[in-house]
């Protein structure tokens, strides 16, 4: 059994766990499936593509760190999860922020995906442009998703009140994507050196088959 195949295995048993724990009495399965779908769909992207482009063992990781916020998520609703209550009520809040971490992995853990495909793929010639080009798939990524969550209310109205997780702030959408930016550039400053040392290892994989 190759290092690869391992790895798949490892991860899609991560994956499939969290998945199903999440799906045990949910707050309710609508809401959980459109929370949760997001992870489904790349868990079948990624069974379909490892083989022909695996991913280095940082960025399945971050994958499966991602979809446990989006389980965690889809279980309770963004804006019951019952640790962020916590910190609401300690610190006086005023709204369970527990999307608002959501949001920032949305442009935490992108951003090394964009990092290990464009650089994989050899799609940036000049590294000076890098950074920027991956802000901008993220900026593009967030606000796709919340035209997705548009979409949603407006097909089905009150019952998809849950997935918004707006809790009446008027200014939910703007600050979603405010801290996928934040996210994004985090993971830019953060994670690189981590990152090129990820991606070398499967460099010398390669060369050994």
């Amino acid at each position: 059994m190759t290092k690869q195949l391992n790895t798949i295995i490892i991860f899609s048993f991560f994956i499939i766990t969290g998945l199903l724990l999440s799906a045990i009495n949910p707050h309710d399965y609508f809401t959980w499936f459109l929370e949760v779908a997001p992870a489904i769909i790349v868990l079948l992207i990624l069974l379909l593509t490892y083989k022909s482009f695996p991913l280095s063992n940082l960025l399945y990781t971050l994958i499966v760190i991602h979809a446990y916020i989006l389980f965690i998520g889809g279980h309770y609703t963004y804006a019951k999860v019952p640790l962020f209550d916590w910190i609401k009520d300690y610190f006086h809040q005023e709204r369970n922020n527990f999307d608002k971490l959501g949001h920032f992995a949305q442009g935490f853990v992108p951003a090394i995906a964009a990092r290990e495909i464009l650089l994989r793929k050899m799609v940036v010639d000049k590294k000076a442009w890098l950074s920027f080009i991956i802000i901008s798939i993220c900026l593009a990524f967030s606000a796709f998703y919340e035209l997705i969550e548009a979409f949603v209310a407006i097909a089905t109205g009150d019952s998809a009140e849950a997935f918004l997780g707006t809790q009446g702030y008027v200014w939910d959408t703007q600050t979603d994507m405010f801290l996928a930016l934040v996210g994004s550039v985090t993971g830019l400053i953060v994670l690189p050196k981590i990152h090129d040392h990820s991606l070398a290892v499967i460099t010398r994989e390669k060369t050994l088959l």
